[in-house]
């Protein structure tokens, strides 16, 4: 059931008493807390388990609300808020005297974003600053993109009250946000989303860089989330294969497998078959949910098929890989 007007307002008390909130946006769940509030957001990085220097986003009403984290609003930040606000895009600034150190992992830049989801506006607008929001998960594993997976995850922190959850629905984007530079010369897109660089680049009406690869948070701040090797990952071992070596890593395993795959003919006979759909954007909305199923299924081994590539829809397909290198890369 979606929260309502006294959800709202209960969740609200719970951040300015300093406790954190689960929130729905249009990507992933965020458990929140007011970012000016330093041991609430340790709070945060204590409950998710999350590496000190990975730092956070901060999500706000809209741009009047940003620029009061920073010193410096770009005009480049200005046409990315326009274009692209609210919604599943996340601009890089620098970072004000009033956003504690720890909102960006130590580093000197923080991370905004106006999310596309009409309760976490209201709740924004209602407690009036802006609120820390990384995927309401443990670190390093699945995001949630449902309230129910917030429940699976925090059980007991909800049952002590030390977290809150509003129950927004379903998440339709199902994958994190596009994350984008603007503090330097060159915007740099740090992390793919559904928002693909070729769409930055023409409300920026310039150049825009990729930035590819992993970050270590041991080696210091992060330029943002997302970038660690292991990441979005099932707890089941998983793996990312072409179609035509799926037949034989089922035979070679000798333990209980779920297949992640597009429907299609010929499929091997698995444990679990969870069918993914064809397109990009619902392939997307559906990754997490497919994963946190096959997780929950008893089985081994989690063999993803490896999707497509290319196409009109290339740039998405290119976020959705990026998920699953990382969510299939050997764990530390």
């Amino acid at each position: 059931m979606s929260a309502g007007p006294e959800e709202i307002a209960r969740a609200v008390a719970q951040l300015r008493e300093g406790r954190l909130v689960a929130f729905p946006t249009e990507t992933v769940y965020g458990l929140g807390a007011l970012a000016t509030d330093e041991r609430a957001v340790g709070r945060v990085f204590a409950m998710k388990g999350r590496p000190p220097g990975n730092p956070l986003i901060v999500h706000v009403s809209g741009e009047e609300m940003a620029r009061t984290l920073t010193p410096r609003w770009t005009e480049r930040a200005s046409r990315l808020a326009n274009a692209f606000w609210p919604g599943p895009l996340t601009i890089v600034v620098e970072r004000g005297q009033r956003v504690p150190s720890v909102v960006s992992g130590g580093g000197p830049t923080v991370a905004v974003r106006c999310p596309a989801h009409p309760l976490t506006l209201a709740l924004i607008e209602m407690v009036g600053e802006g609120i820390v929001g990384p995927s309401a998960n443990r670190s390093g594993f699945l995001s949630p993109t449902s309230a129910a997976h917030v429940e699976d995850e925090f059980r007991e922190e909800i049952e002590r009250g030390d977290l809150m959850v509003l129950d927004g629905g379903a998440c339709r984007a199902g994958i994190e946000s596009t994350v984008v530079s603007v503090v330097g010369e060159s915007p740099e897109v740090l992390r793919p989303g559904v928002i693909g660089a070729s769409e930055v680049a023409r409300a920026l009406g310039c150049d825009v860089r990729e930035r590819r690869g992993s970050d270590d948070p041991a080696a210091g701040p992060m330029a943002s989330p997302g970038r660690m090797e292991s990441h979005y990952a099932p707890r089941t071992r998983a793996v990312l294969l072409p179609r035509e070596q799926i037949g034989r890593a089922i035979e070679e395993s000798g333990v209980p497998i779920a297949l992640v795959a597009i429907a299609g003919p010929g499929r091997p006979r698995v444990h679990t078959h969870i069918e993914m759909p064809g397109d990009a954007i619902g392939y997307a909305s559906s990754l997490y949910r497919a994963l946190r199923e096959a997780d929950a299924s008893g089985v081994e081994l989690i063999i993803i098929e490896r999707p497509p590539t290319g196409g009109t829809d290339a740039e998405i397909w290119a976020a959705i890989h990026d998920r699953l290198a990382r969510a299939t890369a050997p764990r530390v």
